[in-house]
């Protein structure tokens, strides 16, 4: 199953500052960026730094962009973001100017949705997702945020679901490989108990014991 997307509108400005002066822009509240691609020069722009972070927070790379520069609008996806490493501040943004009759190649997240019946029916059984992204082709406007995997069909160990088994109608191409493997059953590992360790008592006299104290105190006194 896919998710539809919703488009989203950024009002963006031709930017001037360029280079290491860059960093002005951010201490007035603006975020830099980039536009390309589809019969598009690239030209560097400047948006609302806040606004645009939080909404970043939510576009994954097939959501559809608006890119509103004095009512001429341009559809775009992101391609690249830039983040402080330290701080995770958004710095930077690259959008892709598309074609809306041209297909795109994007990797798509995968949403593991239901509940699966083996984590009832066998002790221990946990789900493993070994695949997070799928890589397909599409026109821009059929491209999912994102591809809900349905647990419910995970009844025995031995069920897996595979990229194969995927259904996403005839508008979208999976790309990658239909053998490899989605989800998968496992165990909780058990933890060994640790057996006490053995006290090894010692065989010594009472005599003996007694007659060492006798000569530590004696050592003492001297």
């Amino acid at each position: 199953m896919t998710t539809k997307q919703e488009e989203t509108n950024i009002k963006i400005e031709k930017r001037k500052v360029t280079g290491k002066q860059v960093s002005q822009l951010r201490r007035q509240g603006l975020l830099p960026g980039v536009v390309y691609g589809h019969k598009v020069e690239s030209y560097p722009i400047q948006m609302e730094a806040h606004s645009t972070s939080l909404m970043m927070k939510k576009i994954t790379p097939t959501t559809l962009i608006n890119l509103d520069l004095d009512g001429k609008k341009t559809k775009a996806i992101v391609r690249d973001r830039q983040l402080d490493v330290v701080t995770g501040e958004l710095l930077h943004i690259d959008f892709l100017a598309i074609s809306m009759t041209e297909k795109l190649k994007a990797s798509v997240a995968i949403e593991l949705i239901g509940e699966a019946p083996v984590l009832d029916e066998v002790a221990g059984a946990l789900i493993n997702q070994t695949l997070n992204e799928l890589e397909i082709e599409a026109l821009p406007n059929e491209l999912p945020e994102r591809i809900e995997v349905d647990l419910s069909g995970i009844v025995t160990a031995e069920d897996v679901i595979t990229v194969g088994e995927l259904k996403l109608g005839d508008k979208i191409t999976i790309l990658t490989p239909a053998d490899e493997v989605i989800v998968s059953v496992g165990y909780v590992a058990e933890e060994a108990e640790e057996e006490p360790a053995e006290v090894e008592e010692l065989d010594v006299e009472p005599e003996v014991l007694e007659k060492g104290k006798k000569e530590e105190e004696e050592e003492g006194e001297e």
